[in-house]
């Protein structure tokens, strides 16, 4: 079975989600933005992400990616992950949606050509 494909705003993503975002991308979100076009035929800039059940598309410029870490109290003042992150969060690591499934599956799905 194929993965359900979602593409989202970064805040609207669950706090599991977010830490391991934020533990696969340690070093900020902007070198890693991908572009593809929307059902509309625009261009988007987005952060890929995938779980075991989901390929995430973070919709993001790279200003905002920039803005993101520049704001989040997780990042220092270098934009490199706090050291002692990871073991802020949940320590089971590759845990994503279990407790979250539900309200990810009411999310608007968006087609996109990667």
């Amino acid at each position: 079975m194929a993965k359900k494909r979602i593409v989202i705003d970064y805040e609207k993503l669950p706090e599991d989600t977010l830490n391991s975002i934020k533990v696969e991308h340690p070093d900020g979100f902007e070198d890693n933005l991908i572009t593809f076009t929307n059902a509309q035929g625009m261009f988007v800039s987005a952060l890929p992400f995938e779980t075991e059940e989901i390929y995430y598309l973070i919709r993001m410029t790279e200003e905002e990616a920039q803005d993101i870490i520049k704001e989040d109290d997780d990042y220092g003042e270098d934009g490199k992950l706090r050291d002692d992150f990871e073991d802020d969060v949940n320590d089971e690591g590759e845990k994503y949606l279990d407790d979250n499934i539900d309200e990810v599956e009411n999310i608007q799905d968006e087609s996109y050509e990667a």
